[in-house]
């Protein structure tokens, strides 16, 4: 039988600490090194660790260094690698000191102890798309601060808009308008520009996701989501490219606490005291099933899953009306609007996984 050893490495973009624990009973845990962050140097100490054919099991934290480390071990006789959730790593209350040397060897004996919690890697292809998704977000918040800033120069210069702003009528305004300073005139020019600028980077990165899509390994369940109420093109590819595919899980409950749309609870005893929502997991899919669910606080229009197959239309029009029923409940129970449209969101996320079943099959 081989036996195992547990590796940990805390990372950074210059350098990687190494601690190793040997198995338990009595295992010791104890600091390996210092290392260059190059592969080379990596797999230089990962062959003296596993000389005598014991089986390494290595893990490091989810961060800004990505994936490379797992995918260079991926596939690696006699080599296991985890990548860990930094969020979900157990942390002692008392402990304030916080160093490269000692993470590491945190990791090392919280690994071999089972105690933490490894996250989902997609693949090359698939992070690719979701950077270019994660790109078209920034851009869209970017647009969002030029309009801030235009609108609270306005807003001081006591300068209203009477229509919709941000349409095309309103940018024709805004190009006309006159400024007496000098300054406020080359400084608004410039925020101009600015928000021109932005607005067309994120058209541009929205074209490159309409191009790019259709020949991606989850093509597929983008066509089908927008059966669902709150989906378009861009809200589909979005949670496509932040859950994965939804197949991975073994139930909606699963999904669900995965995206943290699920509530916090402190119960002991015979209380039960439940909170807010946990927020943990992926944020940028929360918040595009939010904004998703708030198309459920209008009136329904008219079913837009007339081109997809008869199971899924199925599926889009039972969480029409179940999800409708679901906020119209809540919010005539005195829920707040956001409360509702959150429970919504969770719910939503079951009529996604068994979508997601259904178009799998096809």
């Amino acid at each position: 039988m081989k036996d195992t050893l547990y590796v940990g490495l805390d990372t950074d973009k210059k350098s990687i600490d190494i601690s190793v624990a040997e198995p338990l009973p009595g295992g010791e845990v104890r600091y390996f090194g210092k290392i260059a962050n190059q592969a080379g140097s990596l797999d230089r100490v990962l062959r003296r660790l596993g000389k005598e054919a014991r089986e390494l099991v290595v893990c490091y934290e989810a961060g800004p260094c990505g994936y490379g480390i797992y995918r260079r071990l991926a596939g690696r006789p006699g080599v296991i690698c985890r990548v860990i959730a930094p969020s979900l790593t157990p942390r002692r209350p008392g402990d304030r000191v916080k160093t490269n040397r000692r993470d590491s060897l945190t990791l090392a004996r919280l690994l071999r102890a089972g105690e933490l919690t490894p996250v989902w890697v997609p693949d090359a292809a698939h992070e690719a798309m979701r950077d270019l998704v994660r790109a078209r977000g920034a851009a869209v918040s970017d647009l969002g601060r030029c309009r801030q800033r235009i609108s609270g120069f306005l807003l001081r210069q006591e300068i209203g808009y009477a229509g919709k702003p941000w349409t095309k009528k309103h940018r024709l305004w805004l190009g006309r308008l006159e400024f007496a300073a000098p300054a406020h005139r080359l400084m608004f020019a410039e925020l101009l520009d600015a928000l021109d600028q932005a607005q067309a980077r994120r058209d541009r990165l929205v074209g490159h996701i309409e191009e790019l899509w259709p020949e991606w390994s989850l093509a597929w369940l983008v066509e089908a989501l927008p059966a669902l109420r709150g989906f378009g093109l861009i809200n589909a590819v979005t949670v496509a490219a932040e859950l994965g595919d939804p197949r991975r899980f073994d139930s909606p409950r699963q999904l669900m606490a995965f995206v943290g749309l699920v509530p916090s609870e402190r119960s002991t005893g015979e209380s039960v005291r439940r909170g807010g929502l946990t927020k943990t997991g992926n944020g940028r899919a929360r918040k595009a099933l939010i904004e998703a669910a708030w198309t459920y606080t209008r009136p329904a229009r008219r079913p837009k899953a007339a081109h997809q197959p008869a199971e899924i239309r199925a599926i889009a029009e039972a969480a029409r009306h179940r999800l409708g029923a679901r906020y119209r409940r809540l919010h005539g129970r005195g829920k707040l609007a956001q409360v509702a449209v959150a429970a919504v969101a969770r719910e939503s996320l079951g009529f996604i996984w068994a979508i997601a079943r259904a178009a799998g099959r096809r």
